[in-house]
Formats: C-alpha cells, structure tokens, sequence
C-alpha cells in the first residue's frame, strides 16, 4: 500500500500488513470512539472491550491462532501501533486494550492448552476482562520484596495477602497473580496463578480514583484457595514470567506516550493556526515555531525508539535496554509535548473536558507504571556496565 514517505508507516520497520493495520484502526477509531461516555469508567472499560473485540482488535494482545490471536505469537509491532492509534482517540479505550494483553500475556507465554482454552479466546472477544497482579504496598518498582504468600495445601495453593494498584480491579473476570512460594531466596521464589474473580476469598478492598480515571483497585486475599492446575508454569518461575510479560508491553506503553503526544500536537497546530493575536495567528510568532518544532521532534525521536524496540523483540532479540529508553523517552517526551500544547490553548488548556487538559491527566502515569522512569534509567545504566563487564572477560 502507498503512504506518505514522511510518516512513521513508511519506516522500514514495518511491513504492509502493519501498515494496513494501522490505517484500518485509525478508520475504525474515528468513526466508532468519538462518543464514549466516560462519566462511569467501569461501565466504560467493558464497553469499550467488547466493542474491541467486535472489531477484532483484541486478536492481537494474545498468541496462538487455535485460540483467536492473529498470529502464533504476539506482534509487538501490531500492539504497538493499535496503542498509538487508540491513544491518539481515546486514553480509555488505550487502556482497554492494554489490559486485556497485560492481564493474560502470561498465559499466552506460559499457560498450558487447557488454560490458553479457558482463558484467551474470551480475552480477544472481549467477553472477559483481564487484570495482572503484581504491584503490592511495599513492592512497586522492587517486586521480589514482594510478601503475598502462597502456601502448598494438597491440590491447591492459599493465598494471604494484598495487592495494590491493579488495573481492572474490580471488574476484571480474572487475574493473574503473583505470590511468593518460596522455593528459594527474592525473585526466584515466586510463581503465578489465574485466579478467577469470583473465587471465595479474594475481596476488593479498596477502589482507588486517580486523575485520568480508569478502574483500579487494592486486592485482598484471605485464605484463597487456588487449584495447582491453576498455576502458570512451575514454581518458582513466576519472577521470571512477570519480566518477560513486561518486556512485551513495556515497550508498548511508550506507543501509548506517542499517541498522546501526537494528539497533543494536532492540538496545538489547531490551535496555533486559528487563534488570533495581535493582528495575525498564534502561529505566526516564532516563539510558537520554535515550540512547535520542538514538540514534533520529540515525537519522531520518540517513534524511533519505539519501533526500534518493537522490530528487535519480533526479530527474536533481547530489548531489555532498547524497551528502557523507549518508555523513559517517550513518556517523559510526552509529557513535555502535552504541557507545550497546554501552553498554545492557554487558560481553555486548563478548562476541564478540553482534549489537552484531558491529555495532560492521561499522561503523567505512564511514567510511573511498568518501571518509572528512574528505573528504565537504571535498566540502561545496569545494561551497559553488563555488556562492557561481558566484553573484557
């Protein structure tokens, strides 16, 4: 297919299937996100899923054609351009989509035929929701400190403890759950479950409302009993498991960043070309030029990044470092190209309901979750002394 050979689609990066895709989402996204109702951001979410998984979009947050996915294994460059897309629309339906990837990538990684059967075709369908539990109180950034303790009883696992800042909690229809198990020391004695939401003992002890609303809550587990076929992979691999389903969609937290940042922009241009001033536009000033270059380098510096990242992952490399920089610089990109837009809107950027006072309260998490940025810092950093200490043995 043709595109603009200056847009992103045209990187070498991305094959015509990715840039179909693409196009198609944006098509799809315009006609069917503009009218949203975000006043209850439960009912929202499971909306927005199933309209997702109507559209088939859904197919491609999880792996294996038997059970609905698009391809054997997750395309990150797939999810990576249909987070921009939907980012680019809607922050709400971003995190729809997200979620149903995050929530069962380890079981799409590590489940067994039985689970994946259970389990994933809901998930691409839309018709169940996805959560993935990990954070806790006094585990955050640092998740082998993490203390919710499963204890082997016979057939089953029981569960004691919490966890904190959990997408989807409270509607979600399972969770994948990490605990400690204790084969040995920190990471290497976690291991993960699915457990059903409806299971006795789970309770939502708290829902938690943060600025760009969306479902999230604080889990408690009392005495739950969770089957041993319930869990994914063997004891004690639950560490790893939570890693390697971070590095897929790590990277695609900085597609998100980039759809916010270039919804920022449109803003801006908008702005800057129909705002008068002093006898001529807002963009007529080179001050507004100047930010306005600005916020687009940013962005294509960002792209770069993120597709540098999703093309190594599909190829079979390791993008330990590669996803760092890409969230570190396209959130923390993001973030500066939406205050800029703010800026060009003036007090109507601060008007509550306005796309970039919207976009402002969207952005400033994703710095935060799956690694803040001071820890993609640390990943590089750790990440470059590893592989020179590598080259002088």
């Amino acid at each position: 297919m043709t595109v603009d050979p200056h847009s992103a689609l045209a990187w070498p990066f991305f094959e015509d299937r990715h840039r179909k895709l693409a196009c198609e989402a944006d098509a799809w996204a315009s006609a069917h996100l503009k009218h949203i109702d975000h006043a209850d951001p439960d009912t929202a979410c499971k909306q927005l899923a199933r309209m997702l998984g109507e559209a088939g979009w859904l197919r491609h947050c999880i792996g294996g054609t038997a059970y609905g996915a698009s391809g054997d294994a997750i395309d990150t460059r797939a999810v990576c351009l249909l987070r921009e897309t939907f980012a680019k629309h809607d922050g709400l339906a971003d995190f729809a989509f997200a979620m149903q990837g995050l929530g069962s990538g380890a079981i799409t990684l590590a489940g067994t035929d039985a689970q994946k059967q259970r389990y994933l075709p809901r998930v691409a369908a839309g018709t169940a929701l996805a959560a993935f539990a990990l954070s806790e109180p006094e585990a955050g950034s640092d998740v082998a400190a993490m203390s919710l303790q499963a204890h082997a009883d016979g057939d089953t696992y029981v569960l004691n403890g919490e966890k904190t800042w959990i997408s989807n909690g409270g509607i979600a229809d399972f969770y994948v759950v990490f605990a400690r198990t204790g084969e040995a020391p920190g990471a290497r004695g976690i291991s993960a479950f699915i457990v059903d939401a409806d299971t006795d003992g789970l309770e939502i002890a708290e829902r938690i409302d943060v600025i760009a609303p969306h479902p999230l809550a604080r889990l408690r587990f009392n005495a739950l009993n969770v089957p041993r076929n319930q869990m994914l992979g063997a004891p004690g691999e639950g560490f790893r498991l939570a890693m390697r389903t971070l590095d897929i969609f790590r990277t695609s937290v900085a597609a998100a960043s980039l759809g916010f940042a270039r919804r920022a922009l449109q803003e801006g241009l908008a702005r800057a070309t129909s705002r008068q001033m002093f006898g001529q536009t807002l963009g007529d000033f080179q001050l507004t030029q100047a930010k306005l270059a600005q916020m687009a380098l940013t962005i294509d510096t960002s792209a770069l990044l993120v597709y540098r990242a999703a093309w190594l992952r599909d190829q079979g490399e390791r993008v330990t470092r590669e996803a760092a920089m890409a969230k570190w610089h396209a959130t923390e990109g993001a973030q500066q190209v939406i205050d800029a837009a703010v800026q060009l809107w003036g007090g109507l950027g601060v008007k509550r309901g306005m796309a970039v006072e919207s976009l402002y309260r969207e952005i400033r998490a994703l710095r935060i979750y799956e690694g803040a940025t001071e820890v993609q810092q640390l990943i590089v950093g750790r990440d470059l002394l590893k592989v020179k200490g590598d080259s002088t043995r």
